[in-house]
């Protein structure tokens, strides 16, 4: 692999010849970009969707167990104490049992549901909402630009996107680290990466946990992509 690759979020040209790789093991190539500092997976080492669906289908995230929804406290408890009540909100990439929306719900929060497997009807992708959730979501992303910029523009003025991914590593640390191995995962976001996203979107950023970011609408701004690409 040596001609040139975009970056799949700002578009930065990152050079893929093997002495330039952030990282490289048995099975796949990661690359750095310059610009935004995502971290991904090139494009030829991505599975074929029913190669990732399989995978996600050997998930066991049922919504009434109370170790997933341990786990989904970490957005769930900051997320409820910064919205209204009655908000309004999609849980995008909702799984094949959306625990989340099911909190949400019984919270006495609204709930649509978007899963390119499990919930595909894009109807929901045409509405505006108070707030959009990603849980383990966004690494899966094979065009986190067209993605992102596509829930951006579904949330209301005072929105919030509440995201849950690990962040990357930088390369003394990456190789040991648990979260590339998962071959459905091709997009890893650093702090910088979020920097990048919230100076772009005109947004307001939040880190509330390692692994759980917010970032809130201040105006209906247009997205400005070149801000430091």
């Amino acid at each position: 692999m040596h001609q040139s690759q975009h970056c799949p979020l700002c578009l930065t040209v990152c050079p893929s010849h093997e002495d330039e790789y952030f990282y490289r093991d048995r099975r796949r190539v990661y690359l750095r970009c310059h610009g935004c500092r995502l971290i991904f997976v090139p494009t030829e080492f991505h599975l074929a969707p029913a190669e990732e669906k399989a995978v996600y289908d050997l998930h066991d995230n049922r919504p009434d167990d109370p170790r997933y929804r341990t786990f989904l406290n970490r957005l769930y408890q900051p997320l409820i104490k910064r919205l209204t009540p009655a908000a309004n909100g999609l849980d995008f990439g909702c799984g094949p049992g959306p625990a989340l929306a099911a909190m949400l719900q019984e919270a006495g929060f609204t709930v649509a549901l978007y899963d390119v497997f499990y919930a595909p009807d894009q109807s929901p992708l045409t509405q505006t909402y108070d707030f959009i959730t990603a849980t383990e979501v966004v690494e899966h992303l094979r065009n986190p630009r067209l993605e992102l910029q596509r829930l951006w523009r579904c949330l209301s003025e005072q929105g919030v996107l509440a995201i849950m991914t690990k962040l990357a590593l930088e390369a003394k640390d990456f190789a040991g680290w648990h979260y590339k191995n998962d071959l459905t995962h091709v997009c890893f976001f650093s702090r910088e990466t979020f920097d990048f996203l919230a100076d772009c979107f005109s947004a307001q950023l939040e880190f509330v946990a390692d692994d759980v970011v917010l970032l809130y609408k201040k105006s209906q701004c247009p997205i400005n992509w070149q801000k430091t690409t």
